[in-house]
């Protein structure tokens, strides 16, 4: 009994954490902190796998894929027999590995509302493939509340919501946490909020500040004390595949980043 005990623990242990960065509204940072989030960990000696659920496709490029319609990616794991492992691509960092998207997986949810039972779990399967792998999946959900996030949500155990430091800030929050909610009653009742990072932020604005003010009152202790500020190389780095650590490791984005994973480990195992 104990010995069973014991291996079941050590099961149990090498399950990575999978963790949706999601946010309805577009150009939050949402992509650039996924995939800068993950390099900084993965530099830390972290097994990482970034899932690029965007039909966009800017997570992909960011690691070095800049085709958009590669021969297997994401989208070809949920709508055919492909394994997730087969679609798996490395990065420049050993640690960190991704699987692409395509324009494709903009016709996805289509395919998917055709599935009567489970399509909502479909992701959750093909993720299961890798277990033992990865200690982090991260996965770079659309700018949508439909059912890839839904899907993405339902294979999570938890969700990082970048949140721009602007005036529109708060605009769909509330959507957002709704489906977050209706998810976690009815698809995953372990889902929780793991944290809210706030992107393109300026310490001298009074309208960072009040953003901030205002997301501390709603989320409190969930929001990073690490701010990710405008950065020029931040913004460079994807036009050259790479994340901002590969890209320019001094520049302050960099720097906000490699905090941001210090932070991230201290609170989030």
């Amino acid at each position: 009994m104990l010995n069973c005990l014991g291996v079941y623990d050590k099961i149990i242990n090498t399950m990575a954490r999978i963790i949706s960065f999601s946010n309805q509204k577009g150009g939050v940072g949402k992509t650039t902190t996924c995939v800068n989030l993950a390099a900084s960990l993965a530099l830390r000696g972290k097994r990482i796998l970034v899932v690029d659920f965007d039909a966009q496709c800017n997570a992909s490029s960011a690691l070095g894929e800049f085709d958009k319609q590669p021969e297997n990616s994401v989208y070809d794991v949920l709508c055919s027999d492909l394994t997730a492992k087969e679609v798996i691509r490395k990065s420049e960092i050993a640690t960190l590995d991704f699987i692409p998207s395509s324009c494709d997986l903009a016709g996805a949810e289509l395919e998917l509302s055709q599935i009567v039972i489970g399509r909502e779990r479909v992701l959750q399967e093909k993720l299961a493939e890798t277990e033992g792998d990865y200690d982090y999946v991260f996965i770079d959900c659309p700018p949508s509340l439909g059912l890839l996030t839904v899907n993405a949500l339902t294979a999570s155990d938890g969700v990082i919501i970048p949140i721009q430091s602007e005036y529109y800030a708060l605009e769909g929050l509330s959507q957002m946490m709704n489906t977050i909610k209706l998810v976690k009653k009815f698809l995953n009742k372990d889902l929780e909020v793991d944290g809210v990072v706030l992107t393109m932020f300026d310490s001298r604005s009074k309208l960072s500040k009040g953003v901030l003010e205002e997301i501390l009152k709603v989320f409190g202790d969930k929001v990073f004390d690490t701010k990710i500020p405008r950065n020029i190389r931040l913004a460079e780095a994807p036009s050259y595949g790479k994340p901002v650590l590969l890209y320019d490791k001094k520049c302050s984005g960099a720097i906000a980043y490699e905090a941001l994973a210090g932070e991230f480990t201290a609170k989030i195992k």
